[in-house]
């Protein structure tokens, strides 16, 4: 597998993961990225504060360059809306932006760490399916279970609760899963993570 051509973005997003995946979303709408687009969140813990970048593998150059275009060449004067981009050895925007912006493209292009969003096969791994097919749909690489050395069956049953975010583990994408009820399989990520002390 050749290593694509990955552009990091960063806004210094601060807010919950399901934002940045929304986030996410919208900018490689707005970018006009191809189908195959391979596009993840990334934790920043250097800087003033934690924050959330995001970085989009393509397997064109030409698509990574316009990509890079677009964010660059005319940025919103809106107060809020400045961002750092990285391509490359190339930065732009705020220092503290374009340093997250390269180090979710640098763990990407590496494959050492992002959590997956948009993905080949993302769309068809919904509902009920086995692990087998998981990985024949997809293009996650591997399934793990919690508190389990060995990998799950391939007949085991995962409920994806239409949210599967595998990670970037070691160059392969990785699905972390835990048991459930009557022995089915469900993503460790919840789709909808209740905020701490949301009852107080």
């Amino acid at each position: 597998m050749s290593v694509p051509y990955v552009v990091g973005v960063d806004t210094g997003h601060t807010g919950a993961l399901r934002e940045a995946d929304h986030l996410l979303r919208s900018l490689a709408a707005e970018l006009g990225l191809p189908a195959d687009v391979l596009g993840c969140t990334h934790h920043v813990r250097d800087g003033r504060r934690p924050h959330t970048a995001l970085s989009f593998a393509v397997a064109s150059r030409k698509d990574a360059r316009a990509a890079w275009r677009r964010l660059t060449e005319n940025p919103s004067e809106e107060p809020g809306s400045l961002v750092g981009v990285a391509f490359g050895d190339h930065r732009h925007g705020p220092a503290e932006l374009a340093a997250g912006a390269a180090h979710a493209a640098a763990e990407h292009r590496a494959r050492a760490g992002g959590r997956a969003v948009l993905y080949p096969g993302a769309g068809a791994v919904t509902g009920v399916l086995t692990v087998a097919r998981l990985l024949e749909a997809s293009a996650v690489e591997r399934v793990t279970v919690l508190g389990s050395p060995e990998g799950p069956a391939m007949e085991a049953e995962l409920l994806t609760r239409d949210h599967v975010r595998p990670e970037w583990r070691d160059g392969r994408l990785v699905l972390a899963a835990m048991p459930a009820a009557g022995g089915t399989l469900v993503p460790f990520e919840v789709p909808d993570p209740t905020p701490c002390c949301a009852d107080h």
